[in-house]
């Protein structure tokens, strides 16, 4: 089990390269179609290792799949990190571990265990003393956008965990990235057009963001939620933690106590509720 927590966790980590990436290297103006083209591409990377079209229905579980975890999500997602700086949007994502143990234990009839909802409200303040400054402004788009995104990525993760067995790993993770992309990149298209063509650092970004924070970000995601169920969600948290640790480093700087407790708030949040969805 640690094994497989450890593995899936470099998902979340690598998703948190995100935020600095997607400032520093791409087209801001254009929030969908660089989530289109992270996703899209991606898909078809991991395609050419597995060259197999699934079945009628299970396409239509994939693209359900793409539609929530990957084309809302990144759509909304990118729409925040334009709009907020990128810690007010990590926190208000945070409250995805939370939304999908409730939305789990209201599909099974079950009430989840109060520990679980204890260390989804302490994963979410964690992140907020890890990542808030007393100057981040909310921005109204932004906010509702960061919101929708963590709710659409919960449904994609009880998705995964009710049709994720019916392929392997992989498969799940091509088909969601190529039919979530291909939503996506006709609406972005038509919203935003196109981006001036891109440079070095452009395509270096896009580059970056295609193969290891999505193509294999993702597919030890749709792994790790297989085999953890639910509960993986907690392990998001990591993300956010990364992004701010990406931005302290660029700055120059260390972590105040106030971020110290923050972190240790996110870990421990993390670990309980792993572990509690674990026996559960």
């Amino acid at each position: 089990m640690l094994r497989t927590i450890l593995i899936t966790l470099l998902g979340p980590m690598l998703w948190g390269t995100t935020y600095a990436v997607f400032t520093e290297t791409l087209p801001v103006s254009h929030p969908l179609l660089t989530g289109a083209m992270r996703a899209l591409p991606a898909g078809l990377i991991l395609l050419a290792l597995n060259p197999r079209i699934p079945p009628a229905a299970a396409l239509r579980r994939h693209a359900a799949i793409g539609l929530t975890n990957i084309a809302i999500f990144f759509a909304l997602l990118f729409v925040a990190a334009a709009r907020m700086p990128g810690g007010l949007a990590a926190t208000l994502g945070a409250i995805q571990p939370l939304v999908v143990i409730l939305i789990s234990a209201w599909l099974i009839g079950r009430a989840p265990h109060p520990v679980q909802i204890l260390a989804g409200v302490a994963g979410v303040a964690g992140v907020g003393l890890l990542v808030l400054s007393p100057e981040a402004r909310p921005d109204p788009i932004g906010v509702a956008a960061a919101i929708g995104g963590a709710l659409s990525m919960a449904a994609g993760t009880l998705l995964i965990d009710r049709w994720g067995r019916m392929g392997t790993p992989l498969e799940t993770t091509t088909w969601q990235l190529i039919l979530g992309g291909a939503m996506l990149m006709p609406v972005a298209l038509m919203v935003e057009g196109l981006p001036p063509a891109p440079g070095l650092t452009e395509i270096l970004g896009y580059g970056w963001l295609m193969l290891m924070g999505t193509a294999f970000s993702y597919f030890v995601w749709t792994r790790g939620i297989g085999r953890l169920g639910p509960s993986t969600a907690y392990l998001a948290l990591a993300s956010p933690v990364v992004a701010t640790a990406i931005g302290a480093a660029a700055l120059g700087e260390w972590f105040n106590a106030w971020q110290w407790a923050g972190m240790a708030l996110v870990i421990g949040a993390t670990a309980v509720g792993v572990s509690i969805g674990r026996r559960g």
